[in-house]
């Protein structure tokens, strides 16, 4: 999901100010084996535990959402409804599907068992993996920092959360409220940056969860090795946007705009850039441009619901995407107040950072191919996106698009809306990430499905056993070939 962490050290540690139970910040040895000695006393694998925790977890927000929404305000520039809709409702909505349907989640699942095992009966029983550890985004700091913890709880495990550094008020309420609203002997708050993070990272967890760019991705997975924790990487990567030349542009520029610049562009499954025929090329740009001013108003500067960038050193790396490039429209950049306009660029060299990074940003590339198949070509040459999306009437299109096109995710003439169908489950593929969470994935990813089998002491079918006469050898060969 690209950027979640920074390198900034820091010397704010969440549990060192929220948990009077540890008091010295930097033994996170300490702090892990706690935690490890509470989920030994099997005290989160209740589902009384559970439902009580995530009913907590839903007073926390209503309780508090005045509040959350102000620090993501002031983090982002987020405004209310944006904040409700992507981060406070989201984990809402997030927390009532997991207490619906704790109650089956947590059953043991009944399976089939072979002939030879007879009489027998298998099942498949989720259970919590112990400790974990949560390493949240900055570009939504909330629902990316807090949705894993809600599926790690509904598991039944201990859980320390690391928001990101960079949504420093967004950070600080999390780290305020967490312990007041949730059981602080199972879920505990680290504040900081690349000091704390790499502290908790040398620590024997039971899973690692990230939420990030790739390059930190692999320090998480190196530092996953040295104890062969099971790692969750929710990354992001460069999602295409084709645009079919037989739709409605006027409905497509209107998706695509609340996509992409929703949050000022900085959702890891926006559309990163658009391949377009040049025969639609206008007639699209058009729609765009009259789409970014009924959304956002001729001046996005002063429109309410338009975000603004996380910091000046990320508005310096977006101008720097805009070097030498053919603005279309927008391009507008105040470092002082950190926004970046709604901008188009058209036909960018595909050797250009702006091509070969994730944007991350309020820039849209638009690149003209020939044909569908030249397309499909640019996107399969590069590494798996997150999400990739198509606009199209073809149904004959659609379907060859869904097969030739590697992704972790897809949605077809729309923009990120899969992200609201808890029946779906959310992650990459390749460098985009891997594991998956969401409803009911989350809740898998942090169990383990142990396996049982239990046998009847009724018949003892002794065919498996020495010696093998020629009457045990077809018997056997009859039940297990």
């Amino acid at each position: 999901m690209s950027e979640s962490s920074d390198t900034t050290p820091s010397a704010e540690h969440g549990n060192d100010q929220n948990n009077d139970s540890w008091q010295q910040p930097f033994d996170y040895g300490s702090l892990l084996e706690g935690l490890n000695r509470y989920f030994s006393s099997r005290a989160t694998r209740s589902i009384s535990w559970r439902k009580s925790q995530l009913d907590a977890f839903l007073k926390l927000l209503n309780d508090n959402e005045k509040a959350i929404g102000e620090a993501l305000y002031q983090d982002l520039g987020k405004c209310k409804h944006e904040a409700y809709v992507t981060e406070i409702g989201f984990l809402k909505s997030d927390i009532k599907h997991a207490l619906k349907h704790l109650k089956k989640w947590t059953k043991a699942v009944k399976k089939s068992t072979p002939l030879v095992a007879q009489p027998a009966k298998s099942f498949v029983y989720p259970e919590p993996l112990g400790s974990v550890l949560i390493i949240g985004a900055w570009n939504y700091p909330l629902q990316l920092t807090l949705s894993p913890l809600i599926a790690a709880i509904a598991a039944g495990n201990c859980a320390v959360v690391k928001p990101s550094e960079l949504a420093v008020n967004t950070s600080a309420i999390i780290a305020k409220l967490l312990p007041e609203y949730l059981d602080k002997k199972a879920v505990i708050v680290v504040e900081g940056g690349k000091e704390e993070t790499s502290a908790l990272l040398a620590q024997p967890f039971n899973k690692f969860f990230y939420t990030g760019g790739e390059q930190v991705g692999k320090i998480v997975m190196r530092a996953a090795s040295e104890h062969l924790t099971p790692v969750t990487l929710e990354l992001g990567g460069k999602s295409p946007c084709v645009i079919d030349s037989d739709i409605d542009f006027d409905i497509a520029a209107n998706r695509i705009v609340w996509g992409k610049w929703m949050n000022a562009g900085q959702t890891c499954i926006a559309p990163d850039y658009v391949l377009i025929k040049q025969e639609s090329l206008d007639e699209f740009v058009a729609a765009l441009k009259k789409a970014i001013e009924s959304q956002y108003s001729l001046d996005p500067k002063q429109q309410e619901e338009y975000g603004r960038v996380i910091n000046q050193r990320h508005c310096q790396r977006l101008a720097g995407y805009l070097d030498g490039q053919n603005v279309i429209y927008g391009g507008q950049i105040d470092l002082d107040t950190c926004y970046v306009s709604p901008t188009l660029l058209l036909n960018p060299d595909p050797n250009s950072a702006i091509m070969q990074e994730e944007i991350f940003g309020p820039l849209l590339p638009i690149v003209v191919m020939p044909s569908k198949q030249s397309m499909a070509d640019f996107i399969n040459k590069r590494p798996p996106p997150l999400a990739a999306y198509l606009f199209t009437n073809d149904k004959s299109y659609e379907a060859e698009f869904i097969d030739n096109v590697a992704a972790g995710n897809m949605c077809i003439n729309d923009c990120t809306m899969f992200m609201l169908n808890h029946a779906l489950p959310f992650g990459g593929v390749g460098s985009s990430g891997m594991g998956r969470y969401h409803g009911k994935y989350g809740f898998d990813t942090f169990s383990h499905e142990k396996t049982v089998m239990k046998r009847s002491f009724i018949f003892e079918n002794n065919f498996r056993y020495a010696p093998f006469t020629t009457f045990k050898k077809f018997m056997l060969n009859r039940f297990i070939g």
